[in-house]
């Protein structure tokens, strides 16, 4: 025991922001001005403390074996320091690489991933509703203008991805994952768009429902609960857009994936997948166990993959990448924003929870999310995850010769000026 507790004094020292523990006895290890304190229930999450096992410290946490004091950026900066091997260091060990993929398979079948969507986001509209935008736009915002606040912020990446597809009045319009529906209405209420929307969120079909006939949009928005393996339409769709949504596919459901989007986007339509992508090119989650405490507590069934994985699905599928964008800075940014939000509203958030859960439940739901909101922020920041928008087209194998671009085989400009001006 003096030789653990030897060890965590010295990993205490050398940290950069000031942290101290005190033991389930009362004695206390570290500065007496530290901003931020660990409160140990019993010894054995120490050694996780000591090992620099960030996601078993979260997990403690929630499990309410630990208790923290100070304010979340200061926790997340001392548990980023107490990390001691690259957390995006993966292996491309082709036994490795089998083994997630079993796991993929296994992971996202139709009835899974209904269970698990439904287990992130049908905890409660109004916990969601605490902390979000007034659109609940629950996925990276676009902080075009650095005064922008959230709800400016998530308007103006609304608008981004509307100017990318280049969509115009009349236009067919699929959003795969449509979350609470802000992008439908954005669309159809800015761009004179026909908009379709697939959830398998319970509490969200219900909430696009009231919005729909609450603005009188019955017959050019709808929220359909289903998954995107299931949709099938008379004709295809003149766009698409997909935002934070292949993050729940899984790597083995990728090709399949994107084979349902050009199956559903008509030649020379265009498609916008926005989603978190992994810091490391060989990595499936972040290490250190915060990936497992993410799948735990949060997203169950979730998978990151990097950038140059997802294009090269989606160049097999027949689809052609124009243009990508890493927006990687302003979804630190919108997570900050997030915690922030929830932190200044803890005993509101709580008994919002307690009206679906019992009260243990309630605050270990509250404790993990405290958790994941800045510990996503932090990942962000620090280039553990990214956030990336990839447009693509569906070529229509017309290369006219009339056009200024012979051979752009769609809808595509092939510069980015009118997503800009």
């Amino acid at each position: 025991m003096s030789q653990l507790l030897s060890s965590i004094e010295a990993r205490l020292a050398s940290l950069p922001i000031a942290l101290a523990v005190v033991l389930p006895c009362g004695q206390r290890a570290g500065p007496v001005d530290a901003r931020v304190v660990l409160h140990f229930q019993n010894m054995a999450a120490l050694a996780s403390l000591a090992a620099g096992q960030i996601g078993a410290l979260g997990t403690a946490i929630v499990e309410g074996q630990i208790g923290v004091e100070g304010r979340m950026r200061d926790v997340m900066a001392a548990a980023a320091s107490l990390l001691q091997a690259d957390p995006v260091r993966g292996t491309s060990g082709w036994w490795v690489q089998a083994m997630a993929r079993m796991r993929s398979m296994a992971a996202h079948t139709l009835v899974r991933d209904a269970r698990q969507v439904q287990f992130h986001y049908d905890i409660s509209d109004d916990f969601y509703g605490l902390w979000l935008d007034p659109r609940r736009v629950y996925s990276c915002a676009y902080f075009r203008e650095a005064q922008m606040t959230l709800a400016q912020a998530q308007e103006a990446k609304l608008d981004h991805i509307c100017r990318k597809l280049g969509l115009r009045p009349g236009e067919r319009l699929l959003d795969i994952g449509a979350g609470w529906g802000a992008l439908l209405l954005w669309a159809a209420e800015h761009y004179g768009v026909t908009a379709t929307g697939i959830t398998l969120s319970h509490n969200q079909h219900r909430h696009v429902q009231q919005l729909i006939a609450g603005r009188g949009l019955q017959g050019r928005v709808e929220m359909q609960l289903l998954d995107y393996r299931q949709l099938s339409a008379q004709q295809p769709f003149d766009k698409i857009a997909s935002v934070g949504m292949f993050e729940h596919v899984g790597q083995a459901m990728l090709p399949g994936y994107f084979e349902a989007v050009r199956r559903l986007l008509r030649p020379g339509g265009m498609a916008l997948i926005h989603g978190i992508t992994a810091g490391g090119v060989d990595n499936t989650q972040v290490g250190a166990g915060m990936g497992e405490f993410i799948d735990r507590y949060i997203f169950p069934g979730g998978e990151l993959m990097h950038v140059s994985r997802v294009l090269h699905d989606m160049g097999q599928s027949g689809l052609e990448m124009v243009d990508t964008e890493n927006l990687r800075p302003h979804y630190a940014r919108t997570l900050w924003h997030w915690s922030d939000a929830l932190e200044a509203q803890l005993p509101e958030a709580g008994r919002i929870l307690q009206q679906h859960l019992d009260a243990e439940g309630a605050a270990k739901v509250l404790r993990a999310y405290r958790l994941y909101l800045a510990g996503c922020a932090m990942g962000f920041e620090r280039g553990w995850v990214a956030l990336h928008q990839m447009l693509c087209i569906h070529p229509d194998g017309q290369v006219r010769g009339d056009e200024p671009l012979p051979g752009a085989q769609s809808g595509y400009a092939f510069h980015r000026g009118y997503m800009y001006s």
